[in-house]
């Protein structure tokens, strides 16, 4: 069931699941914090799994023109301060990572490690921010469309047959967040900053997972990412595209579970 936390006059919607030392989990774009139930149910009997719906998805509000990353870290450090957490390991699938980083370089102090979960630390591109732009305009005049050409090009392409029936409710639960938030997610992401450097400084373990058929994010970008921390560990799905949560969901549980676990216990 959903709990609610105010935030500058608005809601902002998360599940709290499970008892001890607590483990955020943040979606990623045109998901909702119900990605994680499954993530939940294997993990609720180690931690506190706390699932939130950034804004403008799931059941959380809209905030405004642009949902920055670093205003998605503000929404997240909102519900923590709401359930009284002090310290947690946070885990980010895509959009969620780079939130995860903001939330890493504004609250050192609450992060003893993270995940990022098909993500990275790099800066967009000049292009890639012009394709944001481009996207934008996509979806303010075919939100629909749209959605239904992003979500199957997530899954490795030998996946997506056997991965239909998920690819067809990931479509029809991304129909319901609203076009704003769609597109003040996009224009947060093209605006976020490198952050190569907290990667480089930051003394918390920091576990990085990656499918080699990912679409999105190269292979050799995360190698070089992961070779920056202090302490890093790197999982690597032979058979996953962007969507491993789903494509190899017993592999990305046991690992997070045990990363976590190390690092909290």
């Amino acid at each position: 069931m959903s709990q609610y936390v105010d935030f500058l006059n608005k809601r902002i919607a998360y599940k709290s699941n499970g008892e001890g030392p607590a483990l955020v989990l943040l979606h990623g774009f045109l998901e909702n914090k119900n990605m994680w139930n499954r993530f939940s149910d294997f993990l609720k009997d180690d931690f506190r799994v706390i699932s939130i719906d950034l804004p403008g998805f799931g059941e959380s509000d809209v905030f405004g023109d642009v949902h920055s990353m670093e205003f998605m870290a503000d929404c997240t450090k909102a519900v923590l301060n709401a359930e009284n957490i002090n310290e947690c390991v946070m885990a980010g699938h895509s959009m969620g990572g780079y939130t995860t980083l903001a939330f890493a370089e504004k609250y050192p102090e609450t992060i003893k490690g993270f995940c990022l979960f098909h993500s990275h630390a790099s800066e967009d591109p000049d292009e890639v921010k012009k394709n944001r732009e481009r996207t934008v305009e996509i979806v303010k005049k075919d939100r629909t469309g749209f959605i239904a050409a992003f979500i199957p090009d997530l899954f490795a392409p030998d996946n997506r047959a056997r991965f239909m029936p998920h690819i067809r409710q990931l479509q029809e639960e991304a129909l319901m967040h609203p076009a704003e938030g769609i597109t003040a997610a996009l224009l947060g992401m093209k605006e976020r900053t490198s952050k190569i450097g907290l990667l480089t400084k930051t003394k918390v373990p920091v576990l990085f997972i990656i499918g080699k058929q990912d679409s999105r994010i190269p292979l050799n970008k995360i190698m070089a990412q992961a070779m920056l921390p202090a302490h890093a560990e790197l999982l690597i799905m032979e058979h996953a595209g962007h969507m491993a949560w789903l494509e190899d969901e017993y592999n990305t549980i046991h690992k997070l579970r045990c990363f976590a676990y190390g690092v909290l216990s």
